[in-house]
């Protein structure tokens, strides 16, 4: 579980990611865990991907890039090859859940940057994987759980090792001169996702109302969820890395190795 604030990205931040350092020392952690599970594919589920009201977007062809160009680093750059092979399956296996999930509609083909900061600090530490980047839906929760299901069988399946990355914010709204001001909701959900989330309780996902959720301006619920089905079932060891939100967003790190 892992938030993406372009400013974390020193070429980007210019000294202001030192604000949220504990957030920055985490994500090295995280990325150093990562690193050392060797991962032949890494999937990221992105809320800044292409996004359907009634679809998941999986990218399809052989390579993903990108740039901060639009953070004023066009320097910083990614550039992937997807595995095209997982892709494939997880398609046909999503087929036959009847979720709506395919290659079709593409958008924009860059990364973005939802994707491109967990794997700017993956790439520091381990570089020999392929990559499977998932839009979220404006669909409820319960498909995004069974989206995660489809990955795990197709994780087993193809007998891949693999790690998911759910990329997301927690809440816009915790200072009134943050991006879209304060409201008591903001704080409440982001301690309650950090509490359920540093423990693994997935289930508790799936009792936050969508009105809650809105009034909480959460970015990356939909990316938990998806996160929950892949580790349906699996004895998880979770860990709560860090939290700090001193920009008015929330930003949390957790990590689950399956035991």
């Amino acid at each position: 579980m892992l938030p993406h604030p372009p400013l974390i990205v020193p070429e980007i931040g210019r000294g202001e990611e030192k604000k949220i350092q504990r957030t920055v020392d985490a994500y090295h952690t995280a990325a150093r865990k990562i690193a050392e599970l060797k991962p032949e594919t890494i999937i990221v589920f992105s809320p800044h991907s292409t996004m359907y009201a009634d679809y998941f977007h999986i990218s399809p062809g052989s390579h993903g890039k990108g740039d901060f160009g639009q953070f004023q680093a066009r320097q910083v750059k990614i550039n992937l090859p997807y595995d095209m092979e997982f892709v494939q399956e997880l398609c046909h296996r999503a087929g036959n859940r009847d979720l709506p999930a395919g290659t079709k509609g593409e958008r924009d083909p860059r990364l973005d940057h939802g994707t491109m900061v967990p794997l700017y600090f993956v790439n520091q530490y381990w570089r020999g994987y392929q990559l499977v980047r998932i839009g979220l839906s404006g669909q409820p929760l319960e498909p995004h759980f069974q989206l995660g299901r489809c990955i795990k069988d197709t994780i087993d399946a193809l007998g891949r090792k693999t790690v998911v990355i759910a990329s997301g914010d927690l809440s816009h709204r915790l200072k009134n001169d943050g991006p879209y001001g304060y409201r008591k909701e903001g704080p409440e959900y982001d301690a309650r996702i950090m509490e359920l989330m540093g423990r693994g309780d997935f289930g508790e996902l799936f009792k936050f109302s969508e009105r809650f959720c809105a009034e909480a301006g959460e970015c990356g619920h939909r990316s938990f969820a998806i996160l929950a089905g892949a580790l349906e079932g699996l004895p998880v060891h979770a860990q709560r890395l860090s939290y700090e939100g001193p920009f008015g967003v929330g930003y949390g790190i957790c990590s689950y190795e399956i035991n």
